[in-house]
């Protein structure tokens, strides 16, 4: 098969490999990609961390950003590779407070995140994620960290569902996908 994503076809290859499909999860016709397979495979999780660490790097990152729940596991691999802090995004009621909140549109009803309290001002964030869909949570998750005073100066993730047109609504962002669908 010809795999595509944003570091070259091998490792595209490699994290379409380590994705199983569930379909009708966790709605019905929804087809989940579950990248358990992937994380539990240490030499596959090392080269997609190390792929993504090294665009966070390029970007000149100071600190990297995870959106619940599997974002935290990406960004604690690209943060750990290059010695840098993590700031969890995470759902409502799950930070204590002070936080920062911000409530957004999903295709079928509202979310919301949080962000704790930190100084951010000027701090050059580099967003992290497993799989983009749609794009609302990356985009909510883009524009809390920015009203925090923060420059987001990259998007990393895994997989990208291209045909859900997520990469269109971040624009504004640097998007660095490794697996391309």
């Amino acid at each position: 098969m010809n795999w595509r994503g944003d570091a070259g076809a091998q490792i595209a290859a490699s994290v379409s490999n380590g994705l199983r499909d569930v379909p009708d999860f966790p709605t019905p016709g929804v087809v989940f990609k579950d990248i358990s397979p992937l994380l539990s495979d240490g030499a596959t999780l090392a080269q997609c961390t190390s792929a993504l660490a090294q665009q966070a790097e390029f970007a000149g990152a100071e600190l990297v950003a995870g959106i619940e729940a599997r974002g935290f596991l990406v960004a604690a691999g690209i943060a750990g590779r290059l010695s840098l802090g993590v700031i969890p995004v995470r759902k409502v009621g799950k930070l204590p407070p002070p936080t920062r909140r911000l409530n957004y549109q999903l295709e079928y009803g509202q979310a919301e995140i949080e962000l704790p309290s930190l100084p951010l001002e000027g701090k050059r964030v580099y967003l992290a994620d497993d799989v983009l869909a749609t794009g609302g949570s990356v985009e909510a998750a883009a524009q809390l960290l920015t009203e925090a005073g923060a420059l987001v100066v990259g998007v990393g993730l895994l997989v990208e569902l291209e045909f859900l047109g997520g990469r269109q609504r971040l624009a504004q962002h640097e998007v660095f996908s490794l697996l391309r669908l």
